[in-house]
């Protein structure tokens, strides 16, 4: 049986597995022991313990399971609800008034817990339900939050961030500054397209807020203070070069649980919640890692990788139309798989497609969250979506209608960081030359 043939099987297969609702981990082993008796190799055993044990004994990754936790922390205690709390008697005089809480909140919970379902499931819960009693458009409050919650992937601590660096083999402190910049500009674009809504729906708007004075405003912004202190603690760290992400993940857990405790919100009910709560989502991420190892060795064997970059290379496509095509496939294997594991495995087959065209690994990275952020509010696997349905009873399609402007904003951003990649490249470019 040739490459190709394989290949096609094992796609095939690979979509079925998925579609039967089986793990995604166990899908991508089952696949890549398929692969290995179609290609006559029996010892799958010995590869699959040899390549899984160097995809997850990476020290890289020891952050991973920190951040997931400093984010669970800070989702069960009230410093989360600080957040609605502090922004809300500054945002009544502009346009969209307290729709932006869910960009502000998402943004800055972002920052601290690196994830996108925590994100947009903290903050949804908080603002939400407010939203709806002071009579602000449903499909616009559930809009906001589906399109700010992606956030929790591109704005530094980001998962998937580590997971693509530990993939690619780029300097994960790096990559986090690189992601800063895109993460403030998807801000600003959705603040400005809630604005510009706000103006031309003016209908669709409740009635006027009450009036803050400067003392109730203050004292509103000394909530926000514990989280932001978190915040540039943590990532000032890694961007002064006082510490790597692990050893600032570490300090982030321990400042969070000092926070928790000092707001009297730290219980061993919320101390051993947000603990397994971290175990569940690192042990379900490590395992999409190794699975992944094993399909890309397996893949290996194959000559699939090999085969497929001197394809493209044959079709002598310009850098521009490679990622044309790679956002496409990208956007589909999103509508079917979690961001996580469309990163994981297709790093590297496509990896070596990119070098060879001349694009930067590390602009690269922020290339990939950014449309793996468009397919978190993408049927039928938009994990974002999935959160947003559990939070508030709609039917899934409805609030995929609903982020669908969003998912052109986004959309949008991947082609401004295509059209100027110094977006991504300078501020890192400019703090290692330093």
């Amino acid at each position: 049986m040739n490459e190709m043939l394989i290949g096609v099987v094992l796609l095939v297969m690979l979509f079925a597995v998925l579609a039967s609702g089986l793990w995604v981990a166990l899908s991508l082993v089952i696949v890549a022991i398929a692969g290995m008796v179609l290609l006559g190799n029996d010892a799958f055993g010995l590869i699959y313990a040899t390549s899984t044990w160097g995809a997850v004994s990476d020290w890289s990754l020891a952050a991973l399971p920190l951040f997931i936790w400093m984010g669970e922390i800070l989702f069960r205690t009230r410093l989360s609800k600080d957040l609605f709390e502090g922004l809300t008697p500054w945002l009544g005089r502009v346009p969209g008034r307290l729709l932006h809480v869910n960009i502000l909140s998402c943004g800055m919970f972002a920052a601290v817990s690196g994830s996108s379902a925590a994100t947009a499931a903290t903050i949804g819960r908080m603002t939400l339900p407010e939203l709806k009693k002071q009579g602000y458009n449903d499909r616009m409050s559930i809009a906001t939050l589906a399109g700010s919650g992606t956030l929790g992937l591109l704005i530094p601590p980001s998962i998937i961030l580590i997971v693509y660096g530990v993939a690619a083999e780029v300097s994960i402190g790096r990559l986090f500054i690189a992601g800063a910049i895109p993460g403030l500009m998807l801000v600003m674009l959705f603040m400005g397209y809630t604005m510009l809504w706000s103006v031309m729906n003016r209908g669709a708007m409740p009635e006027q807020g009450p009036e803050y004075s400067w003392n109730e405003k203050l004292r509103a912004l000394l909530r926000l203070i514990p989280v932001g202190m978190l915040v540039l603690f943590v990532l000032g760290s890694i961007y002064g070069g006082l510490t790597t992400p692990t050893e600032a993940a570490a300090f982030g857990v321990l400042g969070a649980l000092v926070l928790a405790f000092a707001s009297g919100s730290l219980n061993w009910l919320s101390f051993s919640e947000s603990l397994m709560g971290a175990v569940k989502t690192s042990c379900m991420i490590i395992l999409i890692l190794a699975g992944a190892a094993f399909l890309t060795v397996a893949m290996g064997f194959i000559g699939l990788p090999r085969m497929l970059a001197e394809e493209i290379a044959a079709l002598q496509l310009s850098p521009y139309m490679l990622l044309f095509f790679l956002t496409f496939l990208f956007v589909i294997l999103g509508c079917f798989l979690d961001g996580i594991s469309v990163v994981v495995l297709t790093t590297s087959v496509v990896l070596p497609m990119v070098t060879q065209a001349g694009i930067d690994p590390l602009w690269f990275g922020i290339y990939i969250v950014l449309v793996v952020e468009m397919s978190q509010i993408t049927p039928p696997v938009g994990f974002n979506l999935f959160v947003i349905q559990s939070l508030t009873g709609r039917d899934i399609l409805f609030i995929a209608k609903a982020a669908l402007p969003f998912f052109f904003l986004l959309m949008f951003a991947v082609l401004l960081v295509t059209v100027w990649p110094g977006i991504v490249t300078w501020l890192p470019t400019t703090m290692t030359a330093g």
